[in-house]
């Protein structure tokens, strides 16, 4: 999500010309490709920015090459470019060494590699790999350098990718002593250039005195200038290689707070660690060797969580939820109270064996350390976004919009009938389908994580859908940038987590990132959380292309994983995979098979559409079922059809779908550039609907030159629905999408206002 937080707070890109990779994992480098293809396509000729990280950086490189060019790749160097500093090169050991990577007068930039404690010999490999800890792709010049400089790392010892950490030393240039131009006058110098010269560190000679005047005569001592210490230490077992880095001893101190012989105080540590490791005693007595330093522990803070991070969508989805709560689920305003309840959010403990004059802060967004000027030395919360209510958000909306009182009660009469079944009260023109007839709602419901194309936004994160099966599990169609956070914002902290252990499958339209760059770190994620229980790998369906980067990236960090090429999931190919199942070498056709059979589903289908090379649509048919009669029901059929000009193949495997999802960058005013970027327009999204016999139409992938609600004609929209953000469409509640669209002009005076005059 750094895109979009930048974003909400009016932080340019171009500010940033520097970035620090502490580790190298889908934790820490999650929206990296989507950052380097954000800044490729800024002005004429794009920006560029610097990365620096552990050497194993270049299995990154290697994986993203797979879709990003390498014009867009930027200055990409692991910390060992520089070679040592020479203050630490006469260390054993080579991970003991600060290796210099800025030097220029204002700041220096070190860093300290470090591994898990006992290292093995070379030669050992990751238990139950049958493959080199060094894995060797052939790639670009960039990838092949990092990739050299790795190997020379890890050539006595057996260092598995994803396993190495870093922290970085900021030094600030030491701070000249006050000058007094009196004791200068006392020594025989006159005023005027020989000043300069003794403050800037020369000797001079009187003008009145046979002697030579020192900057010690004249001047108080320097000092060391500000130093800030970036702390990641994910394990146990790095804590103990941390605590024993002799290449950090000068910048320990007493517990008493008196220096050791050349110490350099460190003004602040900036804590990345898990709780697991700073909640250690050892961790403790590792902190307390910094004396008075300021602790900041920056790892997912109780505090933090309980502040919507994302302000401005937040507020738009609180005002949807005061329209319609139905589909749209109030947005997470956590409070303390709840947070308690939760296993995986705990304090730091105040029971410290550090100094009393050792200050410790939970980190919160846009807070501050101020290094200079020295007067000003320390934490700055002024920019800290202030916190906000739902009854705050609530009170200004009927403030603003007092007709959204009365229209929030009559949407609210449309709902019907126990457990919420939808009646059609207004929709006699389109009877309703066969297949939602004794529909509850614990069969299906269609939560759109991200609604906006290209790059996230402000009010909209890129394309996701989650098919929530309930108690079946899930399906997640496309996975962008920042899909993990809009699941943790649908189903909070806890939530988020059952809901990746519940995936059955995941599906990827196609190659661009905006579609598939959240991938790794869901994969990673249900690993971990999956991690000591009996499963199998997620089954992944994608464009070949996506195989090839997640086969790189896994080499890095475990994915736990099986890919399906898209081409196997097309009609005809499971045709010819039901009259000879030996085309399915790896087993991953049958997998998927059951895995759809269980999640009650008949047919996961493919269908290539045009818009780039190997994108595709989906068609998901589910299985006919049996009422309390027994009465034969037909399945249901919900087809997504990712990014795509009007599509005939499309249309023709969307007929009598209950449910189409189509993208609609553009509005109908903007034909020409839909088809030079083979998009659709809303009009056209309609029509396809139309043409398919679809009972129902929500248009998504909007465009983000409209942040808060897309241009559309409101005279067809008769069937169809506009999607947001966190918009959670259940089965039951189809019949009524359309008849809620008109009150969705109401939250958007302003936005309609200017959509009209245009």
């Amino acid at each position: 999500g750094l895109q979009r937080f930048l974003t909400e707070h009016k932080i340019t890109l171009s500010q940033i010309d520097h970035i620090f990779l502490s580790r190298v994992c889908s934790e820490t480098v999650g929206g990296l490709p989507g950052l380097l293809l954000t800044l490729a396509g800024m002005g004429k000729e794009g920006m560029s920015i610097n990365v620096s990280g552990p050497p194993d950086l270049y299995l990154l490189v290697k994986a993203m090459e797979s879709f990003i060019p390498n014009s867009a790749m930027g200055q990409i160097d692991s910390v060992l470019r520089n070679g040592s500093d020479e203050v630490a090169s006469a260390s054993s050991s080579k991970f003991d060494c600060l290796f210099a990577l800025i030097t220029d007068g204002v700041v220096k930039l070190s860093a300290v590699l470090v591994p898990p404690c006992c290292l093995k010999v070379c030669g050992s490999m990751k238990e139950g790999s049958s493959e080199p800890n060094t894995p060797l792709i052939s790639g670009s010049h960039l990838a092949e350098d990092l990739q050299a400089q790795w190997m020379n790392l890890t050539a006595e010892v057996a260092l598995n990718p994803g396993e190495l950490s870093v922290v970085y030393i900021c030094e600030l240039p030491e701070i000249k002593g006050k000058f007094y131009p009196d004791k200068a006058a006392a020594l025989g110098v006159e005023p005027g250039p020989k000043y300069g010269q003794l403050q800037r560190g020369n000797s001079v000679e009187s003008d009145h005195q046979n002697i030579i005047v020192h900057p010690c005569d004249v001047m108080e001592p320097s000092t060391h200038g500000p130093i800030v210490l970036l702390v990641d230490c994910p394990t146990p077992s790095h804590l103990q290689e941390l605590s024993s880095l002799q290449s950090l001893t000068p910048f320990y101190s007493n517990i008493s707070g008196e220096p050791v012989e050349l110490c350099k105080k460190v003004n602040c540590l900036i804590h990345l660690s898990p709780a697991s490791v700073t909640n250690t005693p050892a961790y403790e007595q590792w902190m307390a060797r910094f004396g008075e330093a300021q602790h900041i522990m920056a790892r997912h803070e109780p505090k933090n969580i309980e502040i919507p991070i994302l302000k401005s969508s937040s507020r738009i989805a609180a005002r949807l939820n005061c329209l319609c709560p139905q589909l749209f689920p109030s947005p997470g305003f956590w409070s303390l109270q709840q947070l308690k309840s939760l296993p995986s959010v705990s304090k730091f403990p105040r029971e410290l064996s550090l100094p009393t004059s050792c200050q410790i802060t939970y980190a919160e967004n846009l807070l501050k350390f101020h290094l200079l000027p020295y007067k000003e030395l320390g934490l700055d919360n002024s920019n800290v976004p202030a916190t906000i209510s739902r009854t705050e958000i609530l009170n200004e909306l009927t403030s603003n919009i007092p007709e959204i009182i009365s229209a929030s009660e009559h949407i609210s009469q449309l709902w019907h009938g126990n457990n919420g079944i939808v009646e059609e009260l207004q929709l006699h023109e389109t009877p309703l389908p066969s297949c939602l007839e004794g529909i509850t709602r614990e069969d299906m419901e269609i939560v759109f994580l991200g609604t906006g194309s290209s790059q996230p936004s402000k009010y909209r994160n890129v394309s996701s859908i989650f098919i929530n099966l309930f108690l079946k599990g899930s399906i997640l169609l496309d996975c962008g940038e920042g899909t993990l956070g809009q699941l943790k914002r649908r189903f909070g902290v806890e939530g988020a987590d059952e809901a990746v252990k519940g995936l059955k499958c995941i599906w990827i339209s196609h190659i661009h990132a905006d579609h598939h760059a959240g991938v790794a770190r869901i994969l990673a994620l249900r690993h971990d959380l999956l991690s000591g229980t009996p499963h199998e790998p997620l089954i992944v369906v994608g464009p070949r292309q996506l195989e090839i980067f997640l086969d790189r990236y896994q080499m890095l960090e475990e994915l736990d994983m099986q890919f399906l090429d898209c081409r196997d999931t097309t009609e005809s190919s499971w045709e010819a995979f039901e009259s000879n199942d030996d085309n399915d070498a790896n087993g991953s056709t049958s997998r998927l098979k059951n895995l759809l059979r269980q999640a009650g589903l008949m047919t996961l289908i493919s269908v290539p559409v045009i818009h780039c090379p190997q994108a595709n649509g989906i068609v998901l048919k589910f299985a006919d079922r049996t009422n309390v009669i027994g009465k034969r029901i037909p399945g249901w059929k919900i087809v997504y059809s990712g990014d795509t000009r009007p599509c005939p193949e499309l249309v023709k495997a969307s007929r009598e779908a209950t449910l189409l999802i189509h993208e609609a960058t553009f509005e109908d005013g903007m034909l020409e550039e839909a088809i030079a970027k083979n998009h659709s327009t809303m009009g056209e999204a309609i029509e396809a609907g139309d043409a398919a016999g679809a009972y129902r139409v929500i248009l998504t992938h909007f465009s983000q030159r409209y942040p808060k609600i897309p241009v559309f004609d409101g005279t067809y929209m008769h069937k169809a629905c506009i999607a947001f953000d966190l918009m959670s469409v259940n089965l039951a509640d189809l019949p009524i999408l359309p008849s809620v669209v008109p009150y969705l002009k109401l939250l958007f005076p302003d936005e309609m206002s200017i959509n009209e005059a245009n």
